[in-house]
């Protein structure tokens, strides 16, 4: 069982359904989305950066798109994927963003046990994510956020309360991506020099260009992603004009951001904003 739920105007993706949602990852890669995975009745087994893991039933765990992941096995899966269009075009708390706890905040990667109570409340939840899949208006996509934002708040408290949590990294390489990009979400709107970041996290530009080329990205491209997503957030949620959101992301000159989302996005910011007029 898959469904899956496309957003146009903002390229926002949400993936829902069962095992079968994992069969592409039957050889190890990275996620291309957020991936959430709760097991039911039986185990899951997994491989997570070359380390084998046996997921026991009812349980819930989280990966990002820096790890390789390979599933081996498992059943009556529930499988959440989503990008970064889909979730973190919304301001969300600085725990449950999108480098919140669950995704660059624990010693490993996030396994949470469910008690009876915590299953029933994640089936239904479960069960209203599915009929909202199937209730197309305007406010779907919103309601479909809302839901991901309460599964992540209620996942974030479980683990908050799990018996040893420490919320550090023993991975060097995600402690240092994480540390980046809780920096960039602070500064990104006056701060677009990977050398300024560098700077505040005591490293050479050079090493940060070279321990993130390891994780398939790079610190410019997460710059400038991060200002992309703030110019789609103003370009859909206010009526500010390109200049007025350009001046609010820190350029000086509208046109270097329009070249700049242009490259990401095959659109100038006026013609993302005539396509969601479109689609509405």
């Amino acid at each position: 069982m898959q469904k899956t739920f496309t957003e146009f105007s903002t390229n926002a993706i949400l993936k829902i359904g069962d095992e079968s949602l994992l069969e592409a990852y039957k050889i190890a890669k990275q996620p291309d989305l957020y991936t959430f995975i709760r097991t039911s009745d039986s185990t899951a087994e997994i491989v997570v950066d070359s380390i084998p893991y046996i997921i026991q039933p009812n349980s819930v765990l989280v990966l990002t798109t820096v790890q390789y992941f390979q599933f081996k096995s498992g059943q009556n899966l529930v499988v959440y994927q989503f990008n970064r269009e889909f979730y973190c075009i919304k301001d969300h708390d600085q725990e449950v963003s999108c480098a919140g706890l669950l995704f660059f905040g624990n010693v490993h990667f996030p396994i949470i046990d469910l008690s009876v109570e915590e299953q029933r409340k994640f089936k239904i939840l479960h069960e209203v994510f599915l009929d909202e899949l199937e209730t197309k208006d305007t406010i779907q996509a919103e309601m479909l956020r809302m839901l991901m934002a309460r599964f992540i708040i209620i996942s974030t408290r479980l683990l908050k309360a799990k018996e040893g949590f420490v919320e550090t990294a023993q991975n060097a390489k995600i402690d240092l991506l994480r540390k980046f990009n809780l920096l960039v979400d602070a500064y990104y709107k006056s701060e677009h020099s990977v050398s300024f970041y560098a700077e505040k996290l005591f490293k050479s530009p050079k090493t940060l260009s070279n321990t993130f080329a390891k994780l398939n990205t790079s610190p410019l491209q997460i710059i400038h992603e991060r200002i992309i997503l703030e110019t789609k957030r103003l370009l859909i949620y206010t009526d500010k004009t390109a200049k007025e959101i350009a001046y609010e992301v820190g350029f000086e000159d509208a046109s270097h951001l329009s070249r700049l989302f242009k490259k990401h996005t095959q659109l100038s910011p006026s013609d993302f904003k005539k396509q969601l007029k479109k689609a509405i």
